[in-house]
């Protein structure tokens, strides 16, 4: 067996531990890491520079083209009040100030502060006692002189069947005559004295003239009241019935005689300050003699039962005059007049569902509705709401107050319509993403569905 040796040759490779290695691998890992985060640090920047521009608008899109949604109504046949508003204060038909007519002192008060007294009750009283003894004393000299004017008649019988035979001159006659004619003055006299203190003891005891509400208390049982008081006892005011005095312009006034000339009653409405709650309801009763020449206004005078109390002297109100009441007339909501080159004009909804300018001409209003004098006829459908990018010819879609498709008739508001039966306010998106103008809400499907780089 020889001994041979098998020489193998290996690859020698130094160790990882020694320095040279170990800085080899280090700057090939610190160039990656710097080569990331300067990627990362230009991915930021554009990014950043992205993000402040502008959002781009949103197409925009022909009116004439683009289906607008609008709310329409259709035109009916109803009345309309013609009515007359105007500013008004209530006022009393008597305001009594109760004033004692004769000196003595107040011993009793028969009311209270704020007491409805009926005309007749007793309202104050003051002591009597003098008045009966001047009573009684004026009753003595009736007496006295009834007796003196007997005795006196008896001597003029007897100087009269005296001068017959000439037994007595003449000038005594005479002289009887005049006395007998003196003590029948006396006793006229006394008999005025007596009635003077009656009356006097009836003005004792004070009663209402009129039926009303007592006011505050003016003087105390105990005072000492004369005549000529100027501040008076109780002031008591009339509220059933009272009135409302309220003033409109004098170009009106040919309508309201022309009524009343007629026979007519006319109803008339007070309102409270803000015009929205319903106080009372009355007739006009009166017109002023003369227009005020400084503000060409006539002061009306209207009269209202008041049984609840509702209007209160001086209570500054707003009075809506029915002068007369238009029937059978067209009516639509004035939320779909409109006013533009044409003058007074609606959209007129066509069968096709696009919308044409219709010239109108108005009749009189009330509330949320207007009389169309010509121009429509009823069951024509305008639009009343959505208008306001909306041009002769435009297509549209005709959406309910809900977001459906459907009209409504005028009126008849559904859940979320303002004031005129409007329906979704102009601008609100619908199911697609279009706005009333016709152009995609942001953040919607029409759109991109990419919302403003702002809110991002």
């Amino acid at each position: 067996m020889d001994d041979r040796t098998t020489t193998t040759d290996f690859i020698r490779t130094p160790p990882l531990d020694r320095p040279g290695a170990r800085k080899r691998v280090k700057s090939k890992t610190g160039r990656r890491l710097g080569l990331l985060l300067l990627v990362m640090g230009a991915a930021a920047t554009g990014w950043w520079v992205y993000s402040r521009q502008p959002a781009p608008p949103p197409p925009r899109q022909n009116a004439f083209t683009a289906t607008m949604p609008v709310v329409a109504a259709a035109a009916v046949t109803g009345d309309i009040d013609i009515t007359l508003n105007g500013l008004g204060t209530v006022t009393s038909l008597a305001t009594v100030t109760i004033k004692s007519q004769i000196s003595g002192q107040l011993v009793r008060v028969a009311y209270r502060e704020g007491q409805m007294i009926n005309k007749g009750d007793l309202v104050a009283e003051i002591d009597s006692r003098p008045y009966e003894l001047a009573l009684a004393q004026a009753q003595g000299a009736l007496e006295r002189d009834q007796a003196l004017l007997q005795s006196a008649e008896l001597d003029l019988k007897r100087y009269q069947d005296l001068a017959k035979t000439n037994a007595i001159p003449r000038q005594q006659l005479d002289t009887q005559v005049s006395l007998v004619a003196q003590d029948k003055g006396l006793v006229i006299s006394d008999k005025a004295q007596i009635d003077t203190q009656k009356l006097n003891i009836a003005y004792c005891h004070i009663v209402s003239p009129v039926t009303g509400r007592a006011g505050l208390r003016l003087v105390d049982p105990g005072n000492y009241v004369t005549a000529n008081d100027a501040s008076g006892i109780v002031v008591i005011t009339q509220l059933q019935p009272i009135s409302v005095i309220f003033t409109v312009a004098e170009d009106n006034l040919p309508q309201i005689v022309k009524r009343l000339r007629a026979g007519a009653t006319l109803p008339v409405t007070a309102f409270d300050r803000s015009g929205a709650t319903k106080l009372a309801t009355g007739t006009l009763k009166t017109l002023d003699n003369q227009i005020d020449t400084t503000t060409g206004t006539l002061k009306l005078r209207a009269e209202f039962a008041n049984e609840d109390d509702s209007l209160f002297p001086n209570q500054f109100v707003n009075v809506q005059l029915l002068i007369d009441t238009l029937r059978d007339a067209t009516v639509v909501p004035t939320s779909a007049i409109q006013r533009g080159a044409p003058g007074t004009f609606v959209y007129l909804v066509n069968a096709d569902n696009t919308v044409a300018v219709r010239p109108v001409t108005l009749g009189p209003a009330s509330a949320e509705r207007v009389a169309i004098q010509a121009g429509l006829a009823p069951g024509d459908r305008v639009v009343v709401d959505g208008a306001d990018k909306l041009r002769n010819g435009a297509r549209v879609v005709v959406r309910g107050a809900d977001g459906g498709a459907g009209a409504r008739a005028p009126g008849g508001n559904r859940p979320g319509q303002g004031v005129g039966g409007n329906g979704a306010a102009t601008g609100a998106a619908d199911p697609a993403g279009n706005t009333a103008a016709g152009n995609p809400a942001p953040g919607s499907a029409a759109n991109g569905g990419r919302r403003s780089r702002g809110a991002q």
